[in-house]
């Protein structure tokens, strides 16, 4: 994991880059508390270079905590370790989507294990080679640049929307304000003991083989996408060839326009 450094232990930046062969990639990150709104920072964040060994292969997370910090940090410090470990028992078996499906249950499972906790996170991964795999539960968010246009590589789980919804309810639960049994606004977390029977870790996957066109990704937590929509997000940056200072701008366009959560937003930029 990269940790980023900073002066203050909520709020920091990091930039790293990684170059192997045809495969070329850097990374910006920035993290504030929000301290006009937010006492605590629950965020965190995972990067991992030569992932599983292979060059030029990456691995990234960010992960958004709800109700306490401690499925967040669980999942900043081993979810990469436990997807490693189902892409090794599947030794290619088995599509890449199907077994970041199973390595978000495997999560799941291991999170449900301490019942005291009732913790949760939402999930946005990515994880890159020649071609590009996504995986999420609740509304943290990955966005790609293709040309300019923005391409959700993610889905909002919420209460907003109606197949999840349906869902709840077909489960014998109930949305009141849009939220599950009137507590929670997303849909589907990792965690969330309390709630498993609802709020599932079952995520949802996107797999793009990445072309000339394609030009960095976007992965960021809801405290971005509350005040930004996708195309106004690569609009902001994609003129701009340093990740840090991407990171950093849509961070700035974040607090301006009056998000009320934690922020943690990484640029992957292409080479």
């Amino acid at each position: 994991m990269l940790p980023p450094p900073s002066a203050a232990p909520e709020e920091g930046s990091a930039v790293c880059s990684f170059t192997s062969g045809d495969v070329s990639f850097r990374v910006g990150i920035s993290e504030d508390r929000n301290r006009r709104c937010r006492r605590v920072m629950e965020d965190t964040h995972s990067v991992e270079m030569n992932y599983c060994g292979v060059p030029g292969q990456g691995f990234f997370g960010v992960f958004d905590g709800h109700g306490g910090r401690t499925a967040a940090e669980w999942c900043g410090e081993h979810f990469h370790k436990t997807l490693k470990g189902c892409l090794e028992d599947n030794q290619g078996k088995e599509p890449v989507p199907e077994v970041l499906k199973q390595a978000f249950l495997a999560a799941d499972a291991r999170l449900a294990e301490n019942k005291q906790d009732h913790s949760g996170c939402t999930v946005i991964t990515a994880l890159l080679t020649r071609k590009l795999y996504t995986a999420n539960v609740g509304d943290a968010r990955a966005v790609l640049c293709r040309g300019g246009k923005a391409i959700r590589m993610s889905y909002d789980h919420k209460g907003t929307d109606q197949r999840e919804s349906q869902r709840i309810t077909d489960k014998g639960g109930f949305m009141m304000g849009n939220r599950v049994n009137g507590m929670l606004a997303v849909t589907r977390a990792l965690g969330d003991t309390a709630m498993k029977e609802f709020v599932i870790g079952l995520p949802y996957t996107q797999e793009v083989d990445l072309c000339e066109d394609d030009t960095f990704l976007i992965l960021a937590c809801d405290g971005l996408w509350d005040v930004c929509d996708d195309q106004t997000a690569i609009d902001l940056i994609k003129n701009i060839a340093n990740p840090h200072e991407a990171s950093q701008k849509l961070m700035k366009y974040a607090l301006d326009n009056f998000s009320s959560d934690n922020l943690t937003i990484m640029v992957i930029r292409f080479s």
